[in-house]
């Protein structure tokens, strides 16, 4: 898989820019601030309807303009397929497919496949859980598309869900009120059946959907964890095993903190076969996790309506980073923290690129933060892809083993150099 072609109408700086891109290694080189980023920001755009800088769209729309328009051909096994997105700020964003309009921008999910290297990746090992929660759900969208559904039904949930709690805690306490005992007994008298009815009907959703997502990700994270930890020896022999497991809220109603799931978490009630043939930890039976998923909710229903927020399911999970026998969050060095993050991203690409396609891998001033040694591993280890998008400062921070096209990026304009 690569990207041949890529128009920006109004994205970020860029009031215009089109560029013909081949595969093998191209290089955007220029000093900071020029524009650089925003090219494979906007590609990142295409292949996750996000970006890897900003929660929100506003800041992608050029300053003055109302929309940005992304078009990118995309080359599969000698199939061109143009995708096309309308950025609409305050509005509904807008895709096309091939000149066609599709009923939903996440339809054209899983046309352009991306592994994305970035400064902000720090966050992955330094940052907090969500920051690792997303880089597992983005990592299931780019594997299976229709997870992207999944996620924005357990969202819908999860918020229609945690506004009944929050009205039931306000109800409870009087609004912070002197008279919280007379509010209680008038909450239970008058409106307590109601709201017990009406989360019995949410708790049942938020089990199904919270189900589906949370088996995927244990799933995903048995297959990530012996790449991240091959990765992370070749990035830093010497520096410790990299380890990772996943901590659910299943087991301890809310705490992620103590709630560590040894070696990937929930326990499947396999039978003792199942588990000589190493199909242990990963939980697969949706059923039996919706159960558990209701079943915990029953058990923190009185914190939930004191406290007025879900205390159980995917959003509150950790992907737990260990080094050696310490957590690599407040443990590992700056440099150990780089190497878990760029682990963790080539343990993506590899099991991307095990399913059949090679991603675009996208380096965005990378190799800046790198010391000699990590640059020349980093650099080996991504050659052979069939396309390498990288940003640069200057030329000599791109390793000679990533040698190819080169672009100059210099206050708003793009000029291939020859």
């Amino acid at each position: 898989m690569h990207v041949a072609h890529l128009s920006l109408a109004d994205f970020r700086s860029y009031e215009s820019v089109e560029l013909d891109l081949e595969p093998g290694v191209t290089a955007f080189v220029g000093p900071n601030g020029q524009g650089k980023t925003n090219l494979v920001e906007a590609l990142g755009y295409v292949a996750t309807l996000s970006s890897h800088r900003v929660a929100g769209d506003a800041p992608l729309v050029r300053h003055g303009a109302t929309r940005a328009i992304i078009r990118a051909a995309v080359v599969k096994d000698d199939r061109r397929a143009l995708v096309e997105l309308e950025i609409n700020p305050g509005r509904a964003n807008r895709a096309r497919l091939n000149r066609s309009p599709v009923p939903r921008p996440r339809d054209v999910l899983g046309l352009l496949r991306t592994v994305l290297f970035a400064p902000e990746d720090l966050a992955l090992v330094k940052g907090d859980p969500s920051e690792r929660r997303r880089f597992l759900d983005d990592l299931l969208v780019a594997r299976a598309p229709r997870f992207a559904g999944v996620r924005a039904d357990y969202d819908r949930v999860l918020k229609q869900r945690g506004a009944l709690l929050r009205t039931a805690a306000l109800a409870r306490r009087g609004r912070g009120g002197p008279r919280r005992a007379e509010s209680e007994a008038a909450f239970a008298a008058a409106g307590a059946g109601d709201v017990l009815s009406t989360l019995e009907v949410w708790d049942a959703q938020l089990a199904r959907y919270g189900a589906e997502l949370l088996g995927a990700r244990l799933e995903l994270v048995e297959a990530l964890r012996p790449l991240a930890a091959e990765a992370y020896a070749a990035l830093a022999p010497g520096s410790g095993a990299a380890t990772l497991s996943y901590r659910s809220t299943l087991s301890t109603g809310g705490d992620t903190e103590s709630d560590v799931s040894a070696g990937g978490g929930v326990s499947t009630g396999l039978s003792t076969e199942s588990r000589s043939l190493g199909i242990t930890p990963a939980v697969t039976d949706r059923d039996a996790l919706a159960e558990r998923l209701r079943a915990r909710l029953l058990e923190v229903r009185q914190a939930e309506l004191e406290r007025g927020v879900t205390l159980v399911g995917p959003h509150r999970d950790e992907l737990f980073l260990g080094l050696g026998d310490l957590p690599a969050r407040g443990y590992a060095s700056h440099g150990e923290s780089w190497s878990f993050a760029l682990a963790l991203r080539l343990a993506a690409y590899e099991l991307l690129r095990a399913e059949g396609t090679d991603p675009v891998l996208i380096l965005d001033d990378v190799f800046a933060e790198l010391d000699t040694q990590r640059r020349r591993r980093l650099a080996e280890i991504v050659a052979p892809a069939e396309q390498v998008l990288i940003t640069a400062a200057v030329p000599e921070d791109v390793p000679a083993e990533l040698s190819g096209a080169r672009f100059d990026v210099s206050e708003g304009s793009v000029t291939r150099v020859a």
